[in-house]
């Protein structure tokens, strides 16, 4: 009896060894359904991101391309297939100076280049100064933290009206404090139409955009160490020494990216003129976006508009690629 009890208890052991044998190779070989949760489902995560891409990049810019090498206009919009083929006519239109379309393109595109100098360099301006004032510690830093950024945190069509109203010439608020509040003009000014619509359209464009440049730069004065600054004030350097020394220099790589992010936007700004002016912006703020817009909608010259944003993608696509390769040499010039 003692042995056939010893046999059972063996056996029993040697059950359990081999269960957990098998179970150690079970663990040791990943079931199907772990393999493709381990290894697909990063792609599963990132493809309604890629869908959205698609659905609303990708594919209305290859259908724009299309567009550009075909005569299309308000006669095929019904059947956009049936669209005769130009080649690169619209493309010999849109750049022929000499021409109507393509001299008041190039006026657009001065007009664009002019606006986007001082938007940007106003906005980055006004970011990188408000974020050095509020980068030491006083009472209510944070509450002008979050007053600055308001601008930014408004709806862009609701900002721009607001801004539309008080540029009005009878009621507005702006002539209300120039001409009569302080006198500083002999009568009220048109800032809606004429000469004065460009610094309109710069002052709302700046007010919008330089919360995002104090967000950005504020955010990277936080990698710097405060022991720089204390060592440059023992040493006897004053305020702008040590922004011109210490803070500039390591703002670099911030600053590369956050002109190269407001170029981009301000360069392609359709909303801000769209909402400020109309359809029908005054010539000396016709911005290259909304003369795009007037090309292909107004006149519905469907084929020469997508000609123009072509040409506009490939301007913006050169001008990144050489401030990319700048800024990187510029870099590594620095690294050695």
């Amino acid at each position: 009896m003692t042995a056939t009890v010893t046999t059972d208890s063996l056996t029993e052991k040697s059950d359990r060894v081999t269960s957990r044998g098998s179970g150690g190779a079970r663990r040791r070989l990943p079931r199907i359904p772990d393999r493709i949760r381990q290894g697909g489902l990063p792609y599963l995560l990132l493809l309604p991101a890629v869908l959205l891409e698609l659905l609303v990049h990708v594919i209305p810019m290859i259908i724009g391309i299309v567009m550009s090498f075909r005569q299309f206009t308000q006669f095929y919009i019904n059947n956009w297939g049936g669209a005769p083929w130009s080649g690169f006519d619209n493309y010999k239109i849109a750049v022929d100076v000499n021409a109507p379309i393509g001299e008041a393109l190039l006026h657009s595109f001065f007009v664009t280049c002019v606006f986007t100098f001082f938007a940007v360099g106003l906005a980055w301006l006004f970011g990188v100064a408000a974020a050095i004032m509020l980068q030491e510690n006083f009472r209510g830093r944070g509450f002008l933290r979050a007053v600055f950024l308001v601008p930014y945190a408004l709806p862009v069509y609701a900002a721009v009206i607001t801004w539309a109203f008080m540029f009005q010439r009878d009621n507005g608020l702006v002539n209300h404090v120039l001409h009569d509040q302080l006198g500083l003009t002999d009568q009220p000014s048109f800032w809606l139409i004429g000469d004065n619509s460009i610094y309109a359209l710069i002052i709302v464009s700046v007010w919008k955009g330089w919360p995002f440049a104090f967000l950005i730069v504020m955010a990277g004065l936080q990698n710097i160490p405060r022991e720089l600054y204390e060592a440059a004030s023992i040493d006897g350097a004053g305020i702008w020494q040590q922004i011109r020394k210490i803070t500039l220099p390591s703002l670099r790589p911030v600053n590369q990216v956050l002109v190269l992010v407001l170029f981009l936007w301000t360069f392609n700004d359709f909303n801000t003129p769209y909402v400020l002016f109309g359809k029908a912006a005054p010539e000396n703020a016709d911005l290259i976006s909304i003369h795009i817009y007037q090309s292909s909608f107004v006149t519905w010259n469907f084929g020469t508009g997508s000609a123009m944003s072509v040409l506009l993608l490939l301007f913006l696509l050169v001008v990144t690629a050489i401030y990319l390769f700048i800024t990187s040499r510029g870099r590594k010039g620095a690294d050695a």
